[in-house]
């Protein structure tokens, strides 16, 4: 079984009170959380030899590459977040990529879209698929869609995972668990790292 561990969009925009998102008011105190918890399960990964790609969304610095998601986010534009090149999507502090760790940038929520992520996962042959990253409902619920319908097992590290609001946070874990992937609490999450059996309670 050759796993590797998916962190997504962990970056200033999501997790950091200056960025895009802590700036506009809300509270990134939920994501800055699963942010270090993302950074644990990478330090075990590294310990055990195995890959960890993390994820930034980026559009390009005229939004020209935005589409409809600058339709249904028209705020990005306005307040300049997620420009390809700003601090904005740099990777927060509270994460630290290893040397030889995947960065893919992405210009849409899921991670297998427009991005090199899936050529990657086929040339190291890898099997199983264990996720981490912001927020739950979107970017994170996306990619475990993609990836669970290209027939990859993919587990979710439930602490690792973070919402700005938490209802859309547990719903977002139900709809995962109920037809893409199970959800591993902390021990689980990082068992499945480097277990080919691992116990869900």
């Amino acid at each position: 079984m050759r796993t590797l561990l998916l962190l997504i969009d962990l970056q200033r925009a999501f997790c950091d009170e200056n960025g895009s998102t802590g700036l506009q008011g809300r509270d990134v105190t939920p994501l800055a959380a699963a942010a270090q918890e993302c950074q644990r399960l990478a330090v075990i990964a590294h310990a055990h030899d195995v890959p960890v790609a993390w994820t930034r969304m980026m559009l390009r610095p005229d939004y020209s590459d935005g589409g409809t998601l600058l339709a249904m986010r028209p705020n990005l534009a306005r307040i300049g977040a997620l420009r390809a090149g700003t601090p904005d999507v740099d990777l927060s502090g509270l994460v630290t990529p290893g040397e030889s760790d995947l960065i893919i940038d992405k210009p849409r929520y899921s991670s297998v879209y427009a991005t090199s992520l899936e050529a990657h996962l086929r040339a190291m042959r890898i099997d199983r698929v264990v996720v981490g990253g912001v927020t739950t409902s979107m970017c994170v619920e996306t990619t475990v869609r993609d990836l669970s319908q290209r027939d990859y097992e993919v587990i979710v590290a439930q602490e690792a995972c973070a919402d700005f609001d938490d209802s859309r946070h547990q719903a977002s874990l139900e709809a995962m668990a109920f037809g893409f992937a199970p959800i591993a609490r902390k021990d689980e999450a990082a068992a499945a790292l480097f277990q080919d059996s691992w116990r869900q309670n």
